[in-house]
């Protein structure tokens, strides 16, 4: 999708303005996925950064990557606490930055801290609860409370549920499917209340299949993507739920790093207090994601010839989702700029090095 469209300019524009300007920026979970690479991503362009996680799903290795990427000079930049989102006075540490002479409120908040996966939800519906909305509602207070600039959060596509309609457009939502995606919904009735009460605005990305370096590809929860490389590399069979039609929006990561920052960025009263499809506007089967997962770990070794598993369909995951992307694209200026053949491609050295040299936890 590398297209020059006047619409990608926004997010280049903004790439270049950054560094002239630098502001300060919260990170919750910023040992996670998405939550590193926007770090890598914010101390690349030479902004203060402090991150917060208290390495539930996180990992130090995380941070010890992006060290190596950025210089000295940008990791120095970087300050972390290791706390808890449930914790008010964690959240309340964390929206404020150390300066060579005294403390002042974080500028912008990158809320992605949360207890992901809908069968992780549906095993412990306790523990996700209290990540994804007292954790939330922690967030929201103590931003609120510093006078924070803008709260941008990761929502999430089950927020769609049981929604026939595709592409799935932001304002017609169905029932929720899992305890996961009630938490998520929760979540931005929470930042539509705090807007309207209290004046505090916010920006919720319902992400779609987000992929890419950094993915954690261990675990029961490990998302598809990261989960069949690994199985692929060590030659272990890739399961199926289901029959392998069920599609969805795979949204490289690059992606959704670029909606995080221009939401925090955006300046119209119109583009803010509102949620956004974060995606591509794609529909890829499992089956195709398969043969493309195939294809692309060829010259590591993987046979042409290997097949997958297929087994019963499983709980609280919908059949098909694919994503409108065209408010985010008007409002915010958002252009992704990979589609899932260029994210795998981009993505496929990172899966190959992490199954050479595994990382530590």
């Amino acid at each position: 999708m590398n297209d020059n469209s006047a619409k990608q300019t926004a997010y280049e524009n903004l790439k270049r303005e950054l560094p002239l300007a630098p502001r300060t920026w919260l990170i919750t979970g910023v040992a996670g996925f998405i939550g590193s690479n926007l770090l890598e991503t914010l101390l690349k362009l030479d902004q203060r950064v402090v991150g917060l996680d208290n390495f539930a799903t996180g990992h130090q290795a995380n941070l010890s990557e992006v060290r190596g990427l950025v210089s000295p000079a940008q990791w120095e930049k970087f300050q972390f606490i290791e706390g808890d989102i449930r914790n008010l006075e964690d959240c309340r540490r964390a929206c404020t930055f150390r300066g060579a002479d005294a403390e002042r409120s974080v500028d912008f908040v990158l809320h992605q801290a949360a207890l992901g996966s809908v069968p992780r939800s549906l095993q412990d519906p306790i523990a996700t609860n209290e990540a994804n909305i007292s954790g939330f509602l922690n967030m929201l207070v103590a931003a609120r409370d510093a006078s924070v600039k803008r709260f941008v959060y990761a929502a999430s596509s089950s927020t769609y549920g049981d929604h026939p309609g595709l592409p799935k457009v932001e304002n017609r939502i169905g029932k929720p499917l899992s305890p996961y995606a009630v938490t998520k919904y929760v979540n931005e009735l929470y930042a539509d209340v705090f807007a309207r009460c209290y004046g505090f605005r916010t920006i919720g990305l319902r992400y779609f299949n987000v992929f890419g370096p950094r993915q954690d590809p261990n675990g029961a929860y490990a998302a598809v993507i990261p989960k069949w490389a690994a199985s692929l590399l060590s030659g272990e069979t890739v399961h199926i739920n289901g029959d392998g039609e069920t599609s969805r929006d795979f949204c490289y990561v690059a992606n959704a790093v670029q909606a995080n920052l221009l939401a925090a960025n955006a300046t119209a009263d119109e583009a803010t207090d509102q949620v956004y499809n974060v995606a591509v506007g794609d529909r890829t089967t499992l089956n195709q994601l398969f043969d493309a997962l195939r294809t692309n770990l060829g010259p590591f070794g993987v046979p042409a010839e290997v097949k997958p598993n297929y087994r019963d369909f499983r709980a609280g995951d919908v059949r098909h989702s694919q994503a409108d992307v065209g408010k985010a694209v008007s409002l915010l200026g958002y252009a992704p700029t990979h589609r899932i053949g260029d994210g795998l491609r981009e993505a496929m050295g990172w899966y190959v090095n992490r199954h050479t040299k595994p990382a530590a936890a």
